[in-house]
């Protein structure tokens, strides 16, 4: 049986390496994200999938956000040490 419901992206428990990814994201880049969601999956998705997702394919996450890649959101968002 799946069960869907009605969640807010920010709201989301993620685990493993999405936790990671998502560790990155603005709250802004969530709100962004759960926007193109929403058109991509019009039916939603299981949490898992959800999961799965923000955890293997982050790069589609970053060019969602209008980068060309993770790596080149997390460079852009580094802070410098000094």
């Amino acid at each position: 049986m799946k069960i869907y419901e009605d969640l807010n992206l920010r709201d989301f428990q993620f685990w493993g390496g999405a936790s990671d990814t998502v560790e990155q994201l603005t709250e802004e880049d969530l709100e962004n994200l759960e926007n193109v969601l929403t058109e991509e999956y019009p039916d939603g998705m299981g949490k898992t999938e959800l999961n799965d997702l923000f955890w293997f394919e982050e790069d589609t996450i970053a060019v969602w956000l209008g980068y060309s890649s993770f790596s080149e959101l997390e460079e852009e968002r580094e802070i410098p040490l000094f």
